[in-house]
């Protein structure tokens, strides 16, 4: 029987290392919180736009909303995709509710009146991680919208109680890695995103054996890997937020 083939070489960077990550704050001038998210080719815009008003099944309650969409522009990938207009697909939805639920995972409550924070995630070019840089850089922009609320006198302090950051992990021919690029994504047996607070809580873990099963010694290498990743993606986000 022949050996099993080696994992194939991480250019630059080795199984534990996050490709390079970049924030660009205010990348959307007209929004009131906006970053331009890079985790090395994928790039993604993300903006908080503030509007007057909540769905109709949270009004009269004096409390807000926050919600998000994402999108793929149609040349972000190596062929063209079309424009998602008459019906949103099956893994749009999907992407676009976890990226709603870990950004209200910043709030603890929806008490800044009958405001609706609508986020905007549009991948401009796609290499694997499209979700987690959404998430990772939506919450930028996010924190820059209510400190947009405060100094306008809307809000007397922002509702943002933590941050959230997000990212992917997968087992590669038995070896475990951080931050899979497209080529990784395709090739991983578990394929796992990660969400996590800057208070080390988890707010959501999405893993799935792509081509095979996996231990719990293996899930639990996965979640520490994730773990330090999103303390590292954390720590860039306090950067460029000025914390």
């Amino acid at each position: 029987m022949n050996a099993p083939d080696a994992p194939a070489p991480r250019t630059g960077r080795g199984p534990d290392d996050l490709r390079r990550v970049s924030l660009e704050r205010g990348a959307a001038p007209y929004a009131e919180g906006s970053c331009l998210i890079a985790f090395g080719s994928t790039r993604v815009l993300c903006t908080a736009s503030v509007e007057e008003g909540v769905p109709g099944w949270r009004k009269g309650r004096g409390e807000g909303w926050l919600t998000a969409e994402y999108a793929m522009l149609p040349r972000a990938t190596h062929t063209r995709t079309s424009r998602e207009r008459s019906q949103v697909g099956g893994r749009t939805q999907e992407i676009q509710r976890l990226i709603g639920r870990s950004l209200r995972a910043m709030l603890d409550d929806f008490r800044f009146g009958e405001l609706t924070l609508k986020v905007d995630c549009d991948v401009l070019q796609a290499d694997g991680g499209t979700r987690t840089a959404s998430v990772t850089g939506a919450c930028v922009a996010v924190c820059d919208a209510f400190a947009w609320l405060v100094a306008r006198g809307r809000l007397a302090t922002s509702p943002v109680k933590r941050r959230v950051a997000a990212v992917s992990v997968g087992l590669i021919d038995g070896e475990p890695r951080l931050d899979l690029d497209y080529g990784e994504d395709v090739r991983a047996g578990v394929d796992m995103n990660v969400v996590m607070t800057s208070e080390g809580r988890f707010v959501e873990v999405q893993g799935t054996g792509e081509h095979t099963t996996f231990e719990r010694r293996e899930l639990d290498q996965l979640l520490e890997l994730a773990s330090s990743g999103v303390r590292s993606l954390l720590d860039a986000q306090a950067r460029a937020l000025g914390q």
